[in-house]
């Protein structure tokens, strides 16, 4: 198992919102839903990507002559100095290979779970010293389950503490026991609607539930993470009924309330993709009265992670 490779786009170390203490965080590719907020758009393809970051170019023209199906070309005289046509880009990536600013580069690198726990062995002093440990998210963890399990044990034989950040859309034993094997869980909730679920997340949630609802049954750590965004899941009535529905799940320690950003979207160029939500970060009037509705089930809520 500890030959199981895992496709990984972003490792954070010193981290202090993805659990409890400081942590290392490690995000997976590969997602089943498609948030039309996703602020890891980069997350949600199962596969290397090509990343073009256009202030990085300077226009020396070495990846113009290595792709073959002429997806480069010329940029417009006050645009970026190159121009790529995504729908003519078989991701071969080989033009990242001579790109010697970085301007093209790719999102996604293959590890072992060996070379993934030299990564991180060195902050285990942290974690010891602030009770944090590894947080493994995405992308969604359970989406490349043999490798996630076999990284776990790694980190439970080592004695590191782990969580894993998931969307809790798992259909199958394997990504199921990602869960259960993790000593934390950090679980995304988007909303209790069907309808608008589906509509926002490409999936619906009664799976989503369902897992969350068997983590209760264990008895199992979980944060409950809730991602609120204007005009599509934040409506009085929806986080009123959502709030209701979690001050009967037993298990969860604490909910992060997590208000719209645009953090993430610069890598929507990066990658060629339309950020296609237009909203307004909700003011500091409206996080409170939104903060309020959990507290008055007794619920443990906080803004932010």
């Amino acid at each position: 198992m500890s030959d199981s490779k895992g496709l990984i786009f972003h490792i954070i170390h010193g981290s202090f919102v993805d659990g409890h203490g400081v942590r290392t965080t490690v995000f997976l590719k590969g997602c089943p839903l498609a948030c039309l907020w996703c602020c890891n758009i980069e997350g949600q393809a199962a596969y290397p990507e090509l990343k073009f970051t256009a202030g990085n170019c300077n226009g020396c023209g070495r990846c113009l002559s290595v792709c073959a199906v002429g997806a480069i070309t010329k940029g417009e005289a006050e645009g970026a100095p190159v121009r790529i046509d995504r729908t003519k880009c078989t991701n071969c990536l080989e033009c990242t290979e001579v790109c010697h600013t970085e301007a093209l580069d790719v999102f996604g690198k293959y590890y072992t779970v060996d070379e993934l726990f030299a990564q991180i062995k060195n902050d285990a002093p942290f974690y010891r010293s602030t009770g944090g440990g590894v947080t493994i998210g995405g992308g969604e963890p359970s989406f490349q389950s043999e490798f996630t399990l076999a990284f776990l044990k790694k980190c439970r034989e080592n004695f590191i503490h782990t969580a894993v950040d998931t969307c809790g859309y798992t259909q199958n034993r394997e990504g199921l026991r990602v869960l259960e094997e993790a000593d934390l869980v950090l679980f995304d909730l988007k909303g209790l609607d069907p309808d608008a679920h589906l509509r926002n997340t490409g999936v619906p949630n009664d799976i989503i539930l369902s897992n969350l609802e068997h983590l209760d049954k264990m008895r199992k750590p979980v944060i409950v993470r809730v991602p609120l965004i204007p005009g599509l899941n934040d409506s009085d009535e929806s986080v009123e009924r959502l709030a209701k529905y979690l001050s009967g799940i037993r298990c969860v320690e604490r909910i992060d309330l997590m208000t719209y950003h645009e953090y993430g979207k610069m890598k929507y160029e990066q990658l060629g993709k339309e950020y296609s939500i237009d909203c307004e970060k909700p003011s500091e009037a409206r996080r409170q009265q939104l903060l309020k509705v959990f507290k008055s089930y007794s619920l443990n809520a906080q803004l932010g992670g």
